[in-house]
């Protein structure tokens, strides 16, 4: 079944324009050229609905697996360092890809965020400059439930101990975001 889910990710992937814009095992992101969702309230500025946007997919395979015991102290720090050095990785590729200079937001959406009992992901989130929000699935409760299957398929496909203790019915999805400018300020250095 794993192998069903993992082939089913690379298939969507494919289909929805998401690619690999490093070979770096330490790089933690994936990337989706598409347009802003809605319109977006960020610090200090609005970014309208259907403006260009990079939209971050977590890459699965090279999230390190917690040990047996479950996410300790040291596989948290060693997953921060991944995140901040993934999004210098993104940055550096942003500023040096011309067709990416009318990008007017980075972000997307996560259901990790607020998956376990903890919001460390959003003091994470919010500490690397983005904005965070609850998300609203266009489609409602029956939308969010689909979408939080699939996320419960691939963290059980991947990383098979983060779904321990997890009940799909809890899991929350959520928004970050950061306008373009301000994320290359901040990682395109």
């Amino acid at each position: 079944m794993r192998a069903v889910i993992r082939g089913f990710d690379r298939f969507l992937r494919r289909a929805r324009g998401v690619f690999e814009f490093c070979d770096d095992p330490q790089c933690l992101l994936r990337l989706r050229l598409a347009r802003t969702p809605r319109e977006l309230h960020l610090p200090g500025r609005v970014i309208g609905k259907g403006e260009p946007m990079l939209e971050l997919h977590l890459w699965n395979e090279h999230l390190p697996l917690p040990p047996v015991e479950g996410p300790d102290l040291a596989w948290g720090l060693r997953i921060g360092r991944m995140w901040m050095h993934s999004l210098h990785c993104v940055g550096q590729y942003v500023r040096s890809t011309p067709r990416l200079s009318r990008v007017r937001a980075i972000g997307g959406v996560t259901v990790l965020l607020f998956a376990g009992d903890h919001a460390g992901g959003v003091h994470l989130m919010r500490r690397s400059g983005f904005t965070v929000v609850p998300h609203r699935n266009p489609l409602g409760r029956f939308g969010e439930f689909w979408q939080n299957l699939y996320a419960w398929g691939l963290m059980w496909a991947f990383n098979p101990a983060s779904v321990r203790g997890r009940r799909l019915t809890h899991l929350r999805q959520a928004e970050i975001w950061m306008a373009a400018d301000e994320f290359l300020r901040r990682y395109g250095g």
